[in-house]
């Protein structure tokens, strides 16, 4: 495809055209040609006017993403370009979709009034490059979850992560230690979900497939920005310190090059500091419970495994905040579970005394539905993207303020009090702005009407030239109609010709001689007047005094508001803590959850526990709670056995769930609790094909399994879901039985442990390792048909019911009847083929090493349809048992004796 640059510049041109050199083109092309160089992996939206337009290649793209029509526009010497427009007040719909395509929009505005061009073109500069993780409008953002902008970066071998929301200014980083250090960043990545990633090209090929199986866009970065010099003097710079001491990131190399880099990165791309980022918060994995991506994603934490909605996760059920602030907040407290045991105890307590007060709750959230994203609006106002209505939303914001501090100070104890105390009005800021502005500005700065009257005396003057001017236009129209005695006459304006008075063709013969003719219409004539030009003058003079002089105006409000940002992003801080304590004391009191018992043990005792978003909706019955009691030292591993669709999954996972929400200072769905401290939850739960990347099913199940048995502590809680089913029935055993010894046997790993299984043969190992225990999901059998009961209970279960959950599922009558026959097949001929064994339990060793007994013969795995099983098979195949007398059925089984000994 020809670039516009190479055919005004004559490097690419159509065999047949001859070169065009750029002088030969308008002022505006050479003009436009010069910023495009600048930015030439970005789709260049250039205003003229009220549009804003695309050419060439970009104008094919805009067209094609956009669906707007593709003209052509002259740019010279007779050559014409692709062009594509959008209007300058659509742009912010245009925009998310450009972005959404994963384009790069550098946005170049008009920066002066055509009147005051000095050359032969407006000046034009670009305002601010938009990417999927710069966005600051309101329509393109979800409310409730952040738009992070990540950074990667490896520095001798240490890797680190930065990550920012520009919307709102936080900056984070991390950096990750230990045997797998990239496949940790690659957990922090999936838990971020960040529109865009950083990373030079360098870092992007070690990284290998990253960004494969994301959504997030990669941008490559200039090694330039990521320079730790260079990295390190933009946040310096960017948090107005000498050092990083006071952050704790001097230590860590890596964390400065991602975080400075981002830093430079956000520079360039917002052509501005953005001085809202005022803080970096160095980030540690020992500071909280560690929730790898398989976790997060089979938990249902945030996103749901059906579409990837938030409808039916833990978030949608335990968000009851109001405000923006509050739901972003909580949706990271989900994502990063409290390891800080008096942390964790001063959340319950603040949920608690909000729990107990209905009366300061109402007020609380009251106030609190008042309350706009005040950290978004001060990220617009550094941005350069705030508008005056931001500015009124923000001073009604700090109306409510009172509200919410008089409804703390009610309960006035413990966080909730201290809050109370703590908490800023701001009412001089909210006075100066209501004083200011009025009450409902236009959307545009430029165009007036922004400020109240008796904010400052020259504007009040030139309202009152303009206010004058007008009325003498009306008085003009009259006396007009009177002199010339055309009483249909009119007095109009347009941008072309100013004032005008407008004539009909009939009462041409009565127009008088000092009318100068300027516009013949089809019906009439339209002419001026000396006093009337004399008097457009000294209104329009007046009016675009009125703009400019609003516009500095606004610009020194703007100032003044942006020195109260520390204080603002304080107060916007105080009120998502304060939401989201209150959002979960809404949640657990409609949910009936109870207050857990959290400490330093290693007991996970519930009582009734509950399933916290599948009880939300079963509304055709009562959900069946269930108890569980795991510890490191009697009960370790449960093997949870039972029928499909009777529940084993949602027990397992709804232990998890209660654990996680423990530990984030959360009541829980139970009648009782007692949570020891966890350190990290791993799940390996249901069947993921990643395509993309060319891993199976089972792939992806061992190399999960894998995870785990390599970074459990006994400080850990596992949860296992049919480990082993992606593969062939005795291979899924065997791995199975190994991965119950491995979290058994090895001294370092003993993490406390649910297995649901369909491998009753696992049973056998409650009698072989000592901290291994047997339960069973319980079923009522009636004739054929069979009931769930939902209830966990000790012991093994020795029937997975598999047959009997396809005929409920809807398995056509024959098909499942011949699966009846097809099983008694099987399960005859692995009884008569079986080698009884009985193995010893566990010992330990002469030095102390358990030893591992041998599991049963029945994991060997013989081939059922061949060798000295087929007589029997023959044999039994032709037998109708009910047709038999005991001394025939005595008969046949010492046949089948002789048949496995081998005899004739």
């Amino acid at each position: 495809m020809t670039s516009f640059a190479a055919v005004l510049g004559g490097a690419v041109n159509p065999p047949t055209s001859k070169p065009f050199p750029a002088d030969e083109a308008t002022p505006m092309v050479r003009q436009y040609l010069r910023i495009k160089a600048e930015y030439p992996e970005a789709i260049l939206l250039f205003r003229i006017g009220d549009f804003y337009e695309t050419f060439d290649d970009d104008a094919r793209e805009a067209s094609r993403i956009l669906g707007i029509a593709l003209t052509r526009k002259h740019v010279g010497n007779g050559r014409t370009l692709p062009l594509a427009g959008i209007p300058h007040h659509a742009l912010e719909s245009y925009l998310g979709r450009l972005v959404r395509a994963g384009r790069r929009v550098a946005i170049c505005d008009q920066i002066e009034e055509a009147r005051d061009a000095k050359g032969p073109t407006v000046r034009r500069e670009v305002v601010r490059v938009v990417t999927p993780g710069t966005l600051l409008e309101d329509t393109l953002l979800e409310p409730a979850a952040p738009n992070f902008l990540a950074a990667v970066a490896l520095h001798e071998g240490s890797w680190a992560l930065a990550w920012c929301d520009l919307s709102t200014g936080g900056l984070s980083a991390s950096a990750f230690g230990g045997d797998d250090p990239r496949r940790a960043l690659r957990d922090e990545l999936r838990r971020l979900a960040p529109a865009e990633i950083l990373a030079t090209a360098e870092e992007l090929t070690l990284l290998g497939d990253l960004g494969r199986d994301e959504s997030a866009t990669l941008t490559r970065l200039d090694p330039g920005l990521a320079r730790l010099d260079r990295a390190r003097a933009a946040l310096l710079e960017q948090l107005r310190v000498q050092n990083l001491e006071g952050f704790g990131a001097e230590e860590f190399p890596a964390a400065i090059r991602a975080a400075g880099a981002l830093v430079g990165y956000l520079r360039e791309t917002q052509r501005r500091v953005p001085g809202h980022i005022r803080g970096l918060e160095l980030c540690r994995p020992e500071d909280h419970l560690v929730l790898d991506a398989a976790t997060q994603r089979s938990l249902e934490l945030t996103r749901n495994l059906v579409d990837g909605g938030r409808r039916a996760t833990l978030l949608d059920v335990l968000d009851h905040t109001a405000t923006p602030m509050g739901g972003r907040l909580l949706r990271q407290w989900i994502l990063k579970p409290l390891r800080d045991l008096e942390r964790i105890l001063e959340r319950q307590e603040a949920i608690a005394d909000f729990m107990a007060s209905a009366a300061a709750r109402d007020q609380l959230r009251t106030g609190l539905r008042g309350v706009r994203d005040l950290e978004r609006l001060v990220g617009r106002l550094h941005c350069g993207a705030a508008q005056a209505r931001d500015l009124v939303t923000l001073a009604r914001s700090l109306r409510e303020a009172p509200t919410i501090k008089k409804a703390l100070e009610r309960i006035g104890r413990g966080v909730i009090g201290r809050l109370g105390q703590e908490m800023l009005t701001l009412a001089a800021l909210a006075d100066r702005i209501e004083a200011t502005l009025v009450p409902d500005p236009p959307v545009t700065l430029r165009e007036g009407g922004l400020f109240r009257e008796g904010v400052d005396a020259e504007l009040d003057r030139l309202r009152g030239v303009a206010r004058g001017g007008k009325s003498w236009i009306s008085q003009l129209r009259q006396s007009e109609a009177e002199r010339t005695g055309i009483g249909s006459l009119k007095i109009g304006f347009n941008k072309v010709f100013g004032y005008y008075i407008e004539v009909s063709k009939p009462n041409l013969d009565r127009v008088p001689p000092d009318y100068e003719r300027r516009q013949t219409l089809a019906h009439a004539e339209r002419f001026v007047t000396p006093g009337l030009k004399e008097k457009e003058a000294e209104i329009l003079g007046a009016e675009e005094r009125i703009k400019a002089l609003e516009y500095e105006l606004f610009e020194r409000l703007r100032a003044d508001v942006q020195a109260e940002t520390p204080a603002v992003q304080r107060l916007a801080a105080q009120l998502a803590e304060v939401d989201a304590l209150a959002g979960l004391a809404e949640a657990a009191l409609r949910g009936g959850y109870v207050r857990p018992e959290v400490d330093g043990s290693d007991l996970i005792e519930i009582r009734g526990g509950r399933h916290p978003v599948i009880e939300t909706l079963m509304t055709d019955r009562p959900f069946v709670p269930n108890d569980v009691s795991l510890d490191a030292r009697e009960r370790q591993i449960w093997i949870v056995t039972g029928p499909n669709m009777a529940g084993k999954s949602t027990f397992i996972r709804q232990v998890a769930l209660i654990t996680l929400m423990a530990h984030m200072g959360s009541f829980v769905p139970a009648r009782a609790a007692r949570i020891g401290l966890v350190d990290r939850i791993f799940t390996r739960v249901g069947a993921t094909d990643y395509l993309t990347r060319g891993q199976s099913t089972f792939l992806v199940e061992m190399t999960e399994t894998a995870n785990i048995l390599n970074n459990a502590t006994p400080r850990s809680l596992v949860i296992l879901d049919e480990i082993g089913r992606g593969t062939s029935t005795y291979d899924g055993l065997s791995i199975a039985w190994a991965v119950v010894e491995h979290l058994h046997e090895k001294k370092a790993r003993r993490a406390r442990t649910l297995f649901a299984t369909h491998y009753h043969e696992l049973a056998d190992l409650e009698g072989r390792l000592a901290r291994v225990r047997n339960y069973n999901v319980a079923v009522r059998e009636e004739g054929e048909a069979i009931t769930f009961l939902y209830q966990v209970r000790p012991g093994a279960s020795d029937h997975s019911y598999g047959i009997h959950a396809a005929r409920l599922a809807g398995i056509p009558p024959e098909t499942v009847h011949r699966a009846r026959e097809i099983l008694f097949e099987l399960e005859c001929s692995r009884r008569v083929g079986e080698v009884q064994q009985t193995a010893p339990p566990a010992s330990e060793g002469p030095a102390g090493t358990p030893t591992i007994a041998a599991p049963p013969a029945a994991i060997a795995q013989p081939d059922l349809f061949g060798g000295a099983e087929q007589p029997i098979l023959e044999t039994l195949s032709r037998l109708d048992p009910r047709r038999l007398t005991p001394l025939q059925a005595l008969q046949i089984l010492d046949e089948l004796c002789r048949l496995a000994r081998g005899e004739s």
